[in-house]
């Protein structure tokens, strides 16, 4: 049941040492090319890291010393950036004429259908949106003018335990009309 998939998706921050298999990664990507975008037009490119050295240079730029709170990054085996990619011209129209971000949802959307095939072949993922970006670009070799969306730490759990959900109670955030 899908809902058990969506229970057992959490934001993993301990992982274990072993890594992870590139099957199981292209698998994840294939599941984020599949999501919907406004007008098709698939604003994301993803950046796998899996080399070590690499790896422990982005991860040191998603927290310091007086904001530690992704400091876990460094555990992880793998790290997918996001990369913001231009919108088809409709989407970026439509965007300024609603006042609406339709790329930064589609990455989101993108984002999590990744996270829901992890979860799938028993991995664990984080999306972080706290990280210093100019950094990064650098170190990837990302142009100026591009944006990193998000990045999404990929790995086997250190527990297999998923502990309850905090949410609000449905009565308290739906209403029919």
């Amino acid at each position: 049941m899908f809902l058990n998939l969506i229970k057992k998706r959490r934001s993993v921050r301990s992982y274990l040492s072993k890594p992870v298999e590139r099957k199981k990664i292209e698998l994840c990507l294939e599941a984020a090319r599949l999501a919907p975008s406004a007008c098709n037009s698939q604003p994301w490119s993803f950046i796998v890291v899996t080399d070590e050295n690499l790896k422990n240079q982005i991860a040191q730029k998603t927290y310091s010393k007086l904001i530690p709170m992704n400091k876990f990054t460094e555990n992880a085996p793998v790290l997918v950036i996001i990369v913001k990619e231009a919108s088809t011209l409709l989407a970026t129209f439509a965007g300024i004429w609603k006042r609406r971000h339709y790329s930064l949802i589609d990455i989101g959307i993108a984002a999590e259908h990744f996270c829901l095939q992890a979860a799938e072949l028993d991995l664990g993922t984080c999306m972080l949106g706290w990280f210093n970006e100019r950094k990064i670009k650098n170190i990837l070799k990302i142009p100026r003018h591009k944006r990193l969306a998000l990045i999404i730490t990929v790995g086997y759990p250190e527990s297999e335990e998923i502990p309850p959900k905090k949410r609000k109670l449905i009565d308290d955030i739906r209403r029919y009309v």
